[in-house]
C-alpha cells in the first residue's frame, strides 16, 4: 500500500443524503457467532472490507461453510463445538485487532495448536491483555514480545473464571465472553463499561448471559451455550464511518447531510455527546430498535460558534475510535479543549494520540500532549495555505481519513500516503467524498 492521494480542493456547501458502509464491529461479530451457530445464518449489508474478509477466511479455515456474493453472505456453522480443521493451521488476522483478539476466545477449547499472525501494525499491538484471561481458562498461549505471531492451544475442559477487565476494552471483554460460552460453569466478568455489541447479540440469541449494571462497572455472568441458533441480520451502518462525514458537515459552510440507518448503540455514540457539547448541530431521525441495537438516521447541519470542551473521561470508551476526527472540531473551537485518560488511543492501529498531535501541529494548531492526554488550543479562523505531507503512519485507516477531512475543510495541499489503508474498514470512503464535491 504505497499509493498517495493529493487533496487540495475544499468541499463547497452541500445538501445531500448518504449511506455509509455496514458496521465493522457487528460484521466481524456476525461472522464469528455464525461460525459457532447450528445451521445457516444470512447477513445483508455486511461490510466487505479487508478486516471482515479476514474474519471470513478465518472461519472457513476452522471448518465453517461460507457463500459470499455482492448482496448477502451465508455462513453454515456446526454448533459451539463444531469446528473441524486440519492440524498446524495459521489464521491471518491481517490488520484486525477485533478479529485477532475475539477469535482467541473461540479457540479456548481447540485440541490442536493454532498460529495467529497479522500485519506489521497488528503485530505491534498488545495481545497479552487477551492471553492473560484465556490462560486462566486453561489455554496454552505463547506470544512474541506481547504480540503476534502467537500460538494457542486450548484446554479440553476449560475452567470458568472470575476476571476484572479495567481497561474498558470491548475486545478483551468479548474474547472472555466467547471463551465462557464454551466453558462448563459460571464465568464472572467485572468490566469497565465499553462497547456492548457482544452482550446484545448474546441477549438476542437467548444465550446464557446476564449483565448487571453497577455504578462504575458491568457485572457479566455467563455459562456454556449448549446451542446457538442461526443469526439472520441486516447489518446497520457504522457510526465510526459516519463520524467523518458528521465532522465534515459540521465544519463546512452552509451544509446539511442526512446519513441513513446508523447504529446508535449507546456504548458507541460518545462522539455524538461530545460534539453536541461543543455546539455541533446533530439530530436523530426515525429511531428504532433492530435485534437489540438502536438504529437511526443522523441529520447534521453546519455549526458555527464551536466551543472548546473539557471532555469527561466517562465518554472516552464510547468515542475511542473517533477521537482523531473529534480533534479537528477542537482545532476550530473557541478556547482550549482538554481530553484526558486517552492513552488507550496509542494501543490502536497506530499510536493515534501521537498522530493526532502530529496532524494538528502540521495544521498550525498548538497542543500540549502527554502519554495519556492532549490539550488543543483552538483557532476559529483556521485556514491552511501550505503543503502538508502525511506518511509513515502504519497504514492506519483513521489517520488517512482524518487527514482527508482536514484537507477538505481547512484547505492547503495535502499529500497523503497509503490510500489503500481504507480497505480495512471503509472501502467506499473516497467515493462518498467525491460525490459530495459534485
Amino acid at each position: 500500500m504505497t499509493h498517495q492521494i493529493t487533496v487540495k480542493n475544499k468541499i463547497e456547501d452541500f445538501n445531500k443524503s448518504i449511506t455509509v458502509s455496514g458496521d465493522k464491529s457487528l460484521s466481524i461479530r456476525w461472522v464469528l457467532f455464525s461460525s459457532i451457530a447450528k445451521g445457516k445464518s444470512k447477513a445483508y449489508n455486511l461490510l466487505l472490507s479487508e478486516d471482515v474478509m479476514a474474519a471470513i477466511k478465518a472461519v472457513k479455515k476452522l471448518g465453517a461453510q461460507v457463500k459470499l456474493n455482492k448482496n448477502y453472505c451465508i455462513i453454515i456453522g456446526s454448533g459451539p463445538n463444531g469446528y473441524k480443521y486440519k492440524k498446524n493451521i495459521t489464521i491471518n488476522s491481517e490488520n484486525s485487532g477485533t478479529l485477532g483478539r475475539l477469535i482467541m476466545g473461540l479457540l479456548v477449547d481447540t485440541p490442536n495448536k493454532i498460529k495467529i499472525i497479522g500485519d506489521k501494525s497488528l503485530s505491534k499491538r498488545d495481545f497479552n491483555r487477551i492471553a492473560k484471561p484465556l490462560r486462566k481458562f486453561g489455554a496454552d498461549i505463547k506470544l512474541t514480545n506481547k504480540g503476534l505471531p502467537l500460538t494457542i492451544k486450548g484446554s479440553e475442559n476449560p475452567l470458568p473464571i472470575n476476571y476484572l477487565e479495567n481497561k474498558g476494552s470491548a475486545q478483551v471483554k468479548s474474547s472472555i465472553i466467547l471463551a465462557g460460552l464454551k466453558t462448563e460453569g459460571k464465568t464472572f466478568i467485572k468490566a469497565k463499561p465499553s462497547r456492548n455489541h457482544t452482550e446484545l447479540l448474546c441477549k438476542y440469541l437467548k444465550l446464557p448471559l446476564k449483565v448487571k449494571k453497577k455504578k462504575n462497572y458491568d457485572l457479566i455472568v455467563l455459562e456454556k451455550a449448549q446451542k446457538i441458533k442461526p443469526l439472520n441480520y441486516k447489518i446497520p451502518s457504522d457510526i465510526s464511518s459516519a463520524a467523518f462525514f458528521i465532522v465534515l458537515t459540521a465544519l463546512s459552510n452552509n451544509s446539511k447531510l442526512l446519513i441513513k440507518n446508523i447504529n446508535i448503540n449507546p456504548s458507541r455514540i460518545g462522539i455524538i455527546t461530545i460534539l453536541k457539547k461543543m455546539g455541533v448541530n446533530i439530530k436523530f431521525k426515525n429511531k428504532k430498535n433492530y435485534k437489540g441495537e438502536l438504529v437511526a438516521d443522523i441529520l447534521i447541519t453546519s455549526s458555527k460558534n464551536l466551543r472548546a470542551i473539557n471532555c469527561p473521561p466517562k465518554l472516552n470508551s464510547g468515542a475511542i475510535d473517533e477521537f482523531l476526527i473529534i480533534f479537528l472540531v477542537a482545532a476550530k473551537a473557541s478556547g482550549v479543549s482538554y481530553f484526558k485518560d486517552i492513552g488507550e488511543l496509542n494501543q490502536k492501529e497506530s499510536p493515534r494520540l501521537k498522530w493526532g498531535a502530529k496532524i494538528l501541529s502540521k495544521m498550525g494548531i498548538k497542543t500540549i500532549t502527554t502519554d495519556n492526554s492532549i490539550k488543543i488550543f483552538g483557532n476559529p479562523n483556521l485556514k491552511i495555505n501550505k503543503k502538508i505531507v502525511i506518511k509513515n503512519y502504519l497504514k492506519d485507516h483513521r489517520v488517512f481519513m482524518t487527514s482527508v477531512i482536514a484537507a477538505s475543510v481547512f484547505g492547503g495541499t495535502w499529500n497523503i500516503d497509503d490510500k489503500d489503508s481504507i480497505k480495512t474498514s471503509f472501502p467506499t470512503f473516497l467515493n462518498i467524498i467525491n460525490n459530495l464535491k459534485k
